[in-house]
């Protein structure tokens, strides 16, 4: 039997052995059915009733048969493709939504690749985390946000996704720049080889009822994408593609919740909440994981970023010092805690070798490998304008406190994320049903209370938990992803690079495989390797068409 076959028969068995369920206990209400129908006077066909009945008696059944069939056209370094593929679109994946046009998704499957047919039985599954400042990510075609659809999910979110265009020199082939720098750039050139595109919603930050209160408070966003993710397994043999290949792709805060949904993978800490809204009884645990410039670690996230940016200059005018070095004070004993081992013998990361490792492990061969891709006119032009930049003819060499100070400025005030106006974007996301923001860090209550003594409530802290990829690598989850890969961009200032290395090394240290690396010149969520990506996917699930 061929897989196709195969793949056919084991789907028309599935929905055979769910259909008979309901023979038994549902046989009066499907009788009732037909009659009404009847005296409706409509038509159906045996086929139709019998989808309908088992339909109902799984909400959550995959709609094999009902897609329609469109067409894109996609530039890669093989040349322009034409695909086909089937569209599935706005999908419940709960049966006790909340808001519909966020708990829903999308899925495409490609049928050919200019011409020649595709079966993506097996294929990995590329599942977009659409999140933009942890806003809400819509699902609905009525308009809005692009969200879930590649794009960020709202207002302050990133203008340029994970898998779109950054940096002097960077497009690789002619046509990058226009075809990666769209807000479905990663999606299609993920259906161009072959795989199967899941695109969910998901509640966030701003979501808000008639009634004044608040549904998309943290954790809803990766409960939602949980959910989704348990939509997948439910529908294995019925949905295409593998659901032990599912592989996540954000960026910024999308990133932090594909961190956070490679991590937590599995995790009954979130149970209550996915039962609450109806997720199906599956596992949550994905294969890999893409985080573009994640903003992430939310909880020591100041202290990191003013380690890393206390002695860069800042967009906005004057940093209070007495802030910035008041958090500066508490990290070294929060990056000693991790117990982080170095690539290549380096040793136990502290804050007093970090700096030479960012230096030696990221950021110099980020330069070296940009000034030896220009040419010899515009590196010359370029090292004129950086003098801070010593360069052998074969690598760039610098310190950390040269890159800080002359390379980049900061973005944001101090603190940068709990900030005590409560206007961040994360004071935003830890309100609650009934407060639309509130201090999350023991720090930021501490100072804007003067008790030294202050903490946050139990119930907020474990929320922060829950929303921390970090806690979870820390358990070391057996069920975190296998696979990671993970790019931050040299001249971003959203988030520290701290907090991407130290998710990356916290990852290596549990024995993930991890590809991690900085682009030089690339701002937050830039891209210069798109494709890479893509081909990554396959070279660790080992799938070919």
């Amino acid at each position: 039997m061929s897989r196709r076959s195969f793949a056919y028969w084991r789907n028309h068995e599935r929905l055979s052995v769910r259909s008979s369920k309901i023979q038994g206990s549902s046989r009066k209400c499907y009788c009732a059915f037909l009659v009404l129908a009847a005296l409706a006077g409509t038509l159906f066909s045996p086929f139709t009733l019998a989808q309908a009945a088992t339909t109902a008696a799984d909400p959550l059944l995959f709609p094999r048969d009902h897609f329609t069939l469109e067409t894109a056209s996609v530039k890669t370094p093989a040349g322009e493709k034409k695909i086909v593929y089937r569209s599935y679109q706005h999908l419940l994946y709960v049966t006790k939504p909340v808001d519909k046009e966020y708990q829903s998704l999308d899925v495409k499957v490609p049928v050919s690749v200019d011409g020649s047919n595709v079966d993506a039985t097996h294929a990995p599954i590329l599942f977009v985390v659409g999140v933009g400042g942890y806003m809400a990510a819509s699902n609905s075609r009525k308009g809005g946000p692009p969200g879930a659809f590649g794009g960020p999910g709202g207002p302050g979110s990133p203008n340029v996704p994970f898998g779109g265009l950054g940096g002097p020199g960077a497009p690789t082939f002619p046509g990058a720049a226009s075809t990666f720098g769209g807000p479905e750039a990663i999606q299609n050139l993920a259906l161009a080889a072959g795989y199967v595109i899941v695109a969910p919603g998901a509640r966030g930050r701003n979501n808000k009822a008639a009634d004044g209160t608040y549904y998309g408070k943290a954790p809803a966003a990766i409960v939602d994408l949980k959910a989704a993710v348990r939509y997948i397994r439910h529908n294995a043999g019925v949905l295409p593609g593998n659901p032990d290949w599912i592989v996540s792709s954000g960026c910024s805060a999308g990133g932090g919740l594909s961190a956070l949904l490679g991590a937590s993978g599995n995790s009954p800490l979130y149970e209550p909440y996915l039962k609450e809204i109806g997720a199906a009884e599956a596992k949550d645990n994905i294969f890999a994981s893409g985080c573009g410039s994640p903003v992430t670690d939310l909880e020591h996230a100041d202290m990191s970023y003013e380690w890393a940016f206390g002695g860069s200059k800042w967009r906005g005018g004057t940093i209070d010092a007495k802030v910035s070095a008041a958090l500066k004070e508490r990290f070294p004993a929060y990056e000693s805690s991790l117990h982080l081992i170095g690539r290549d013998g380096f040793g136990q990361i502290t804050v007093d070798n970090l700096d030479a490792y960012l230096v030696q492990e990221y950021l110099a061969p980020s330069a070296t490998k940009y000034l030896q891709g220009v040419s010899d006119a515009q590196r010359a032009e370029y090292l004129s304008k950086n003098n801070w930049l010593a360069w052998d003819g074969k690598i760039a060499k610098f310190t950390y406190a040269e890159y800080a100070a002359e390379h980049i400025k900061r973005m944001k005030a101090a603190p940068a994320f709990d900030n005590f106006n409560l206007r961040s974007p994360e004071s935003n996301l830890f309100g609650n049903r009934t407060t639309d923001a509130r201090l999350y860090t023991d720090f930021s209550l501490q100072w804007t209370t003067g008790n030294p003594n202050a903490r946050i409530e139990p119930e907020l802290q474990q929320v922060v938990n829950l929303m921390n990829p970090m806690f979870f690598i820390g358990q070391k989850n057996p069920d975190a992803a296998a696979h990671w890969w993970i790019r931050h961009g040299a001249i971003e200032t959203d988030s520290a690079p701290t907090n991407t290395v130290n998710l990356a090394l916290s990852l290596e240290n549990i024995g993930r495989d991890v590809n991690a690396g900085i682009y030089w010149e690339a701002g937050h969520c830039q891209d210069l390797d798109p494709q890479g990506f893509i081909a990554w996917i396959g070279k660790t699930t080992g799938y070919k068409q």
